[in-house]
């Protein structure tokens, strides 16, 4: 493909030859969001345009605020990987991905710029509007693959985005004491805790078992919607806010 017009109007296009078609007749549903955990925004521009890498994204946004299209809305790209969300397997057939440029935990993890997070909002509220993606759908990396991906990390602004009208979120409970479920514990109320996560849609099994996978699912919870403090430790601040959120989803999701 030599080039296409962009979906997002104010976005300059920079063809990935990394797609393919969306599977099962499956359109956008989720917006995506990452960080492109490298060194530049350029380098990381690049990689996802070359075709050794074997990633893309249809949207690339600068430090600077500045957007590029690099695969059309239609497509399926690459952004994923192996994940799970609400019981969807192949994330990249129902997702559009979002890279913000940041260097991300292995380069010093700097603050998201100002000018760059309005573009995020800009850009997420036209995709949003015109795929009708509900708020709950407006995801993490990490929040579909727990363990495996930590972006855009616990300084991504998720409130910020919210009272622009984007995502579902709620005010964190502040972190305190009080009884807490941790790696090791057993029993029926780790088994609430994991139902309580699926049903938000994460990917917990529900087995009584504070395992491995039960505590990367917290950190990654926690990430998103409590980044006070991100240990994997479901606390009562951890759990509360997990309820509040349950509550404040829309009566036909919940």
């Amino acid at each position: 493909m030599s080039g296409f017009l962009p979906d997002y109007l104010g976005a300059e296009v920079r063809v990935s030859p990394n797609f393919g078609p969306r599977r099962d007749g499956m359109r956008p549903e989720i917006i995506m969001l990452h960080y492109t955990g490298m060194e530049t925004s350029a380098s990381a521009e690049s990689w996802l345009c070359d075709p050794v890498s074997e990633v893309s994204s249809h949207y690339l946004v600068r430090e600077d605020g500045s957007i590029v299209q690099m695969v059309r809305e239609s497509d399926r790209a690459w952004h994923a990987g192996k994940g799970s969300w609400r019981g969807r397997t192949d994330i990249n057939s129902c997702s559009i991905g979002i890279e913000v440029a940041n260097p991300g935990h292995a380069y010093g993890y700097p603050d998201f710029a100002d000018i760059q997070i309005e573009a995020v909002i800009t850009l997420c509220r036209d995709i949003t509007s015109r795929h009708s993606i509900r708020p709950e759908r407006v995801l993490a990396h990490s929040d579909t693959a727990p363990g495996r991906k930590v972006d855009p990390g616990e300084k991504f602004p998720w409130a910020r985005l919210h009272a622009a009208g984007v995502g579902h979120f709620v005010e964190p409970s502040p972190v305190r004491g009080g009884r807490f479920l941790s790696a090791g514990e057993r029993g029926e109320p780790v088994e609430a805790l994991q139902s309580m996560l699926t049903l938000y849609g994460y990917g917990a099994e529900i087995n009584g078992s504070f395992d491995a996978t039960t505590q990367a699912v917290v950190a990654a919870f926690q990430r998103h919607f409590r980044p006070e403090r991100v240990d994997g430790v479901a606390d009562r601040s951890t759990i509360e806010t997990l309820h509040r959120l349950l509550a404040a989803l829309p009566s036909d999701v919940a």
